[in-house]
């Protein structure tokens, strides 16, 4: 009983949202529960298509880059167009897509639907990362980002496990319940999502995202040294954190043969149970930990979770323990990303800069992803895994320096930020004393 008392003092903390904030949780919960096709896309063009490790990664590479344009549309648009329209619109095109994807024979045709979904996932991106900035007040931004991290988890606990089971023979269905999924998603917020009037900041700390309409965003962007350095920093993480998705799968298909769809699923699915039970726990238990503090932290996490795996590999039950420490390094990451941008970026700027930096991030990782590939190809292993670890360690090096940078620039949030204790968080501790 106790437990179960302490479990929802946890989630008490994500009281006082928008209302909008809980629908976008709903939604995202609803979204993943079919997201089934990027999980298993390295595989889906490894085991079905008979593509190399090299050409997977060019392949994907072309889709970032024919991505990257509708980014830095979707990043000006958002500035300019109610968010909300631009949402509905990138999720329509997607279901269809999605739909006709689990119609037509697995081909290139296929491989170039999905892609052209992505494009339009990406025209919609930016403006969902800022309507949750703009709907939600500085002091409350980690705690939606949590919450909607957390949704997008709990939907995707089942999906990578079923995706897993209809790879082998009804890998068509999978496409469309995923556009069913987001069908059901774009809905959602069609009809409860109204009040999207961004709030009126308050506070020393709300200097830093006071609107600057005539100036370039390369203007703002070349002001906000800090944010540059984050960007570069948060490229060579992700980099290093979509090998998950890249050469984790490859590396199981390889131990596995096609035992490593189901082995993938499973970690995968793990993953998401350990983001839905620990993220309510970290957003209580180190909401005094600065932004830039979480993120030297997620990048040891993700790093010990590689070295696990890569000296375990071919060991099974060491993929799920690898996870665990991976998906906490995960989470330490994204309750510190959101929040970091939000914080220092100018309203008026929010769509196209998250737009640029996603842009420069992308580019890096896609060039990441193919010189991965090519090395996995023609060394094996371990020449590959060396890269990945090289980027990782200079992320957490570059994380370092980052918090003396940005404590200079940035005073301001570093002289507030330690709220008092939350009613719910201050009953947990007096729970476990007694």
């Amino acid at each position: 009983m106790n437990q179960l008392l302490r479990g929802k003092q946890l989630f008490q903390q994500y009281r006082g949202l928008r209302r909008e904030n809980y629908v976008l949780f709903f939604g995202n919960i609803v979204t993943n529960m079919g997201s089934m096709v990027w999980p298993m896309m390295t595989l889906i063009l490894d085991k079905k298509m008979g593509i190399s490790a090299g050409n997977i990664a060019l392949l994907l590479m072309a889709g970032t880059i024919l991505s990257m344009p509708a980014s830095l549309l979707g990043g000006r648009l958002a500035d300019r167009v109610n968010k909300k329209k631009i949402i509905l619109v990138g999720d329509s095109v997607s279901v269809t897509l999605y739909i006709l994807c689990g119609l037509l024979p697995l081909s290139y045709v296929t491989i170039g639907l999905i892609m052209l979904a992505g494009i339009f996932q990406s025209v919609e991106g930016p403006a969902y990362n800022a309507l949750i900035a703009d709907i939600t007040p500085t002091r409350d931004r980690e705690k939606a980002y949590s919450l909607l991290y957390l949704g997008a988890n709990i939907g995707l606990m089942v999906s990578p496990t079923l995706s897993g089971i209809l790879f082998a023979n009804y890998l068509w269905l999978a496409f469309i319940i995923s556009g069913v999924a987001i069908g059901c998603s774009t809905l959602t917020i069609w009809f409860l999502v109204r009040n999207i009037e961004p709030v009126q900041e308050e506070g020393e700390e709300a200097v830093y995202q006071r609107a600057r309409e005539n100036e370039s965003v390369w203007r703002v962007l070349w002001d906000n040294k800090p944010v540059l350095l984050f960007t570069v920093i948060t490229a060579l993480y992700f980099a290093a954190y979509n090998q998950f998705s890249f050469l984790m799968p490859l590396e199981m298909g390889r131990f596995h043969g096609d035992g490593g769809a189901l082995i993938f699923g499973t970690v995968t699915s793990l993953n998401c149970v350990i983001v839905v039970v620990f993220t309510p726990l970290f957003t209580g238990w180190f909401r005094r930990l600065h932004e830039t503090g979480k993120m030297v932290v997620g990048r040891a996490l993700l790093i010990a979770g590689y070295l696990l795996f890569v000296l375990l590999l071919g060991f099974i039950p060491a993929y799920y323990a690898a996870i665990v420490l991976f998906t906490w390094g995960e989470i330490f990451n994204t309750l510190a990303e959101g929040p970091y941008e939000s914080r220092r970026i100018p309203s008026s700027h929010r769509g196209r800069l998250m737009s640029v930096l996603g842009v420069a991030q992308g580019i890096l990782l896609s060039l990441f992803n193919v010189a991965v590939g090519k090395v996995y190809d023609l060394t094996g292993s371990l020449g590959a895994w060396t890269i990945v670890m090289t980027a990782a360690g200079l992320s957490l090096l570059l994380s370092l320096w980052l918090i003396r940078l940005d404590r200079r620039d940035y005073p301001k949030l570093y002289v507030s930020q330690t709220p008092a204790e939350p009613e719910c968080c201050a009953s947990v501790s007096v729970s476990e004393q007694s």
